[in-house]
């Protein structure tokens, strides 16, 4: 963790409007121009369109190492890494050469292939606490998959989730908390009907207390807690120990099920996942991101009686078309083994570390109130003078000081995720003199804003 502390006052230099922005390149404005036709907002998913930021987003035409490149011909040093899922970096060649064969051997066959249960197999052997496996297609399909399952097999309705936690956009799941102590949800997008949250409890992150009190309350009507061991949708936040330890205690003592949501941390923060850091064995695990290596494949697994309620062998419904996709399992197969590799972790975390960092101790040398903190490969930047802990101290950062910025570090070549709510993402491509430039166009950034 890093904290600078108090920061001085605001150093003098030239001030820029919240949401500034550089020329986004002719191409950008017109592809955007042109997407917003045809495409709600322009994108195919909403932290894209830069409506948090302002500006043009860019549209990016390839992807190289720790590089990506946009459709102006602009280079960036990439730190979003498609919101987690490249470790490895952008096109790496064992990578595409496991793609390449596996597309000329048939795109799709909706049929089993020796390639995903040796996949299973893997993450079976990689997440002790994973005793079956069953792939899906995305992060949304695996937490939802994964809910149902544990009502399925423990009877009851009600389920807990944290606000600031992201689990994905099922309707269940898309909920915000109420003005209570122990609220059910109330649905936080339009198309959701309200009964259809009736069983959604939210508590407060890292709020022990709340938990006990809930499961004194209800204990015996709670079919799963699901929850984020490191948040990083409402920027990144790391849970407490004693708060998981609660909650894998209470479900244990209520029969209910502890879901682990590592769709972003797994094989992220440790090659074990956040479980391992935390000596914590949930029932069932969710995967997505790096498991994939950038294609679409997700996962969900955990005790052998939970999956076994599963179809076809139990009551509790899920299928999927392209789930054990043979291309994208090749994808993910390849990176796995990547990661594995002696020391790919001690590497990736120390220049995760640097890069932190060097972000704070640019900030403080130019007066402004940002600290930063970083897990494994996994870093956040908050407009605050502590390391945020809950959804309340986030949404407390200064969130237009963000903004000026990310326009900065865009203008100077380095692409940071387009929201203050969002974690940010390092690979093993970003050596040391990457994270050295990133952190000089951050001192000219901080100076300039």
């Amino acid at each position: 963790m890093t904290d600078i502390g108090k920061a001085k006052s605001p150093a003098a230099g030239t001030a820029n409007p919240a949401g500034a922005t550089g020329s986004a390149g002719a191409r950008n404005e017109a592809l955007f121009a042109r997407a917003q036709a045809s495409i709600p907002g322009g994108v195919n998913s909403p932290v894209r369109a830069f409506r948090s930021v302002g500006g043009t987003p860019r549209f990016i035409a390839r992807g190289q190492g720790p590089y990506i490149w946009d459709a102006d011909g602009r280079k960036y040093i990439d730190l979003v890494g498609s919101w987690g899922p490249m470790i490895v970096g952008h096109a790496h060649p064992a990578v595409l050469d496991a793609v390449a064969q596996a597309a000329r051997d048939g795109l799709s066959f909706g049929a089993p292939t020796e390639a995903e249960v040796d996949f299973a197999e893997r993450l079976v052997r990689m997440l002790p606490s994973i005793e079956q496996v069953r792939l899906v297609s995305s992060g949304t399909e695996a937490t939802m998959s994964a809910i149902r399952l544990a009502r399925g097999f423990t009877g009851r309705s009600k389920f807990i989730k944290f606000e600031g936690c992201y689990h994905g956009h099922a309707d269940s799941l898309l909920v915000k908390a109420g003005s209570g102590l122990l609220t059910f949800g109330n649905p936080s997008s339009a198309g959701v009907p309200p009964e259809t949250t009736q069983h959604t409890l939210v508590l407060d992150y890292n709020d022990t207390q709340q938990i006990e009190d809930t499961f004194a309350r209800i204990g015996g009507e709670i079919a799963c807690v699901i929850v984020e061991p490191v948040a990083g949708n409402m920027n990144l936040v790391r849970a407490r120990s004693e708060f998981l330890q609660a909650m894998r205690r209470l479900c244990t003592q209520h029969g209910a099920l502890l879901i682990f949501d590592e769709v972003m941390t797994g094989f992220r923060v440790a090659l074990g996942g956040a479980q391992s850091l935390y000596g914590i064995v949930p029932d069932l695990t969710t995967l997505g991101k790096v498991i994939g290596g950038g294609m679409p494949l997700a996962a969900f697994g955990g005790r052998r009686d939970v999956m076994a309620q599963l179809a076809p062998l139990g009551p509790v419904y899920q299928a999927g078309t392209l789930s054990g996709n043979p291309v994208a399992v090749a994808c993910g197969r390849t990176t796995l083994g990547l990661i594995e590799e002696p020391g790919f972790y001690d590497r990736l975390g120390a220049r995760t570390t640097q890069l932190a960092q060097g972000l704070a101790q640019a900030a403080a040398r130019h007066g402004h109130v940002f600290i930063a903190d970083s897990v494994g490969s996994m870093f956040g930047l908050y407009g605050a003078q502590r390391v945020p802990t809950s959804f309340a101290e986030v949404m407390a950062c200064d969130k237009e000081g963000f903004n000026r910025f990310f326009h900065a570090m865009l203008d100077r070549g380095v692409y940071l995720a387009p929201s203050a709510f969002e974690a940010g993402f390092v690979s093993i491509q970003h050596d040391e003199a990457v994270m050295n430039e990133a952190i000089r166009a951050a001192e000219d950034a901080f100076a300039s804003i």
